[in-house]
């Protein structure tokens, strides 16, 4: 049920279709702060000068600059220029706050009005990195499917988030974690090394079917050779559906070819819970969860209403003791960093996640920043910025056209 990942070594733009739109001058100029335009005009008027941007971001983050660095080669390639590009830290690398991830060195006519756009496409991708990574971590066992495109505003934001999420993947699975696996859409599936998006069935599909086993039946017609995951809490009858489905096709059940997608919306809970009863489940699967001090968020994960690692393992509970060990259990629905913290603390028998929650939830974290810290070879920065100037003393640029 879990395709593989990319290979080992390949980077996620090496997998993809990389954008290849340079966008026009007159397309960049209408995008970007107008301050840069106006510095474009004067150094065209009193001549040209080469200089060298060091660019970070304020925050811990996980070196995702490939699609910036991809754009900002088409640019050059299609603007006639030559641009020198350090990477200080290797894609999917650690990068402290405010670490300079690399130096950008080229005319500054040509650069100047690219500042705005390039920032747009390095910020927001390596802090999603970072939460994917951390996420990854926190579950090693569990495999990560994408579902961010939903939550996205546009296209672009789109490629950036989906990239960014196999960015930070990769770099969890150095470490022994699956990771993300997927996404939910073909569009950005050739980041995760996939040909197509994964999903099965959303639940319009049960309410046009009527019933949940109805919808079962209905996909498993029409894609009779797919892995059959179904979505249980339509009706509020997460058990009882799931063992519907099971029993109406025990083969696939055995074969560990169905899986049960816990949805559960936080306003109730799953069939069969209630508070004493999600203490009880915990109490008998992994009582050292629930015996310390919990805030009232993490009991919300652990106990709580929707889907709970309590919930998790009711479901668990339930579908070994009808006899389908073999069946896997995918959850979705808030499984950001702390939920799939409390989930590992909790030893929650889940096998896929479902998320799109690494998207960045405090939009100011993913601020970059770029300063200028050499002017034809003389290093100048503003002041507070010397650090910058210490990190170029350090490093030989590679020019790249």
């Amino acid at each position: 049920m879990t395709p593989p990942g990319p290979e080992e070594g390949r980077t996620a733009l090496d997998a993809a279709t990389c954008p290849d739109l340079a966008l026009t001058p007159e397309e960049i100029g209408a995008r970007t702060d107008a301050y840069f335009n106006r510095t474009q005009a004067i150094v065209q008027h009193f001549g040209e000068c080469r200089v060298t941007y060091a660019l970070f971001v304020r925050r811990p983050v996980i070196a995702a600059h490939g699609l910036m660095v991809t754009w900002l080669g088409n640019v050059a390639r299609e603007q006639g220029f030559e641009v020198g590009i350090e990477r200080v830290f290797p894609e999917g690398s650690w990068v402290g706050a405010g670490e300079p991830l690399l130096y950008l060195t080229g005319p500054f006519s040509r650069m100047a009005p690219l500042e705005t756009l390039l920032l747009q496409k390095l910020g927001a991708p390596c802090v999603a990195a970072h939460n994917a990574y951390q996420m990854a971590l926190a579950l090693p066992d569990a495999a990560f499917m994408a579902m961010e495109a939903r939550h996205c505003a546009g296209f672009e934001m789109q490629e950036m988030m989906g990239y960014a999420a196999s960015v930070g993947s990769r770099a969890a699975r150095k470490e022994g974690a699956k990771g993300f696996v997927g996404c939910a859409n073909d569009a950005t599936a050739a980041f995760f090394g996939q040909t197509r998006g994964l999903g099965t069935m959303p639940h319009a599909l049960i309410g046009y079917a009527g019933s949940t086993l109805r919808a079962a039946e209905m996909y498993h017609e029409v894609y009779p050779q797919d892995p059959l995951v179904v979505l249980v809490d339509y009706f509020g009858q997460e058990i009882t559906d799931a063992l519907a489905v099971c029993r109406r096709f025990p083969d696939l059940a055995a074969q560990g070819r169905i899986s049960v997608r816990l949805d559960t919306h936080g306003g109730r809970f799953i069939e069969g819970l209630d508070p004493q009863s999600s203490y009880g489940v915990l109490e008998r699967h992994t009582p050292g969860t629930i015996r310390r001090y919990r805030s009232d968020h993490e009991l919300k994960d652990l106990v709580g209403t929707g889907v709970s690692a309590a919930a998790i393992w009711w479901m668990r509970e339930c579908l070994n003791a009808a006899g389908f060990t073999e069946v896997k259990i995918i959850v979705s629905s808030g499984f950001g960093i702390e939920k799939c913290m409390a989930m590992r603390d909790a030893h929650a028998p889940l096998d896929v996640v479902g998320t799109g929650s690494f998207i960045p939830a405090k939009w100011s974290e993913t601020y970059a920043t770029a300063d200028i810290v050499a002017y034809d070879g003389v290093e100048r920065v503003k002041i507070g910025r010397e650090f910058l100037l210490q990190k170029a003393r350090s490093k030989t640029r590679e020019p790249r056209s």
